[in-house]
């Protein structure tokens, strides 16, 4: 069963790693393996710990970490939504991605936004995300990707 908890400074390498691992199972054919390499170069320390300060969670399976998820309140935008290639195809994607949606809709958002990447968008869209857009991410190291920004309201 997975159970979520917020993240805590020190498990910044940890998520860090599951980012790495899941862009590179999930990624192929979306983008080249040079832009794959770019976007998972570094260490956490790089400035992806700086995350874990933001409403950002770990999965966790019989005491393993397994999984990601961010909301950013000043944006409204959920992101690092990325699983173990072990693990995936079992819905923990789905579990995150509700689990944020839900602490939105408790805090009082009425919508959420993400950068999808271009394998995800399908995914997002059956969540009941919106965009087909193409667009350019520019991540805070200065790395481009192709990407889909999507918006999903959160009023019933």
């Amino acid at each position: 069963m997975l159970e979520i908890r917020r993240a805590m400074p020190s498990d910044a390498q940890t998520a860090f790693d599951i980012r790495l691992q899941a862009i590179r199972h999930q990624c192929i054919g979306a983008y080249t393996e040079q832009q794959m390499l770019a976007w998972t170069a570094g260490a956490a320390k790089d400035g992806y710990d700086s995350l874990m300060e933001k409403h950002f969670y770990l999965g966790w399976i019989q005491g393993e970490p397994v999984a990601t998820g961010m909301l950013d309140l000043e944006s409204s935008e959920i992101g690092a939504i990325f699983v173990l290639p072990g693990f995936m195809g079992q819905g923990i994607g789905l579990k995150i991605l509700n689990h944020l949606e839900g602490l939105a809709r408790d805090l009082g958002l009425e919508e959420v936004n993400l950068d999808s990447t271009l394998n995800a968008a399908d995914f997002y869209r059956r969540c009941g995300f919106v965009g087909d857009v193409p667009a350019i991410y520019h991540s805070p190291s200065g790395l481009q990707l192709a990407c889909v920004p999507m918006v999903k309201g959160l009023l019933f």
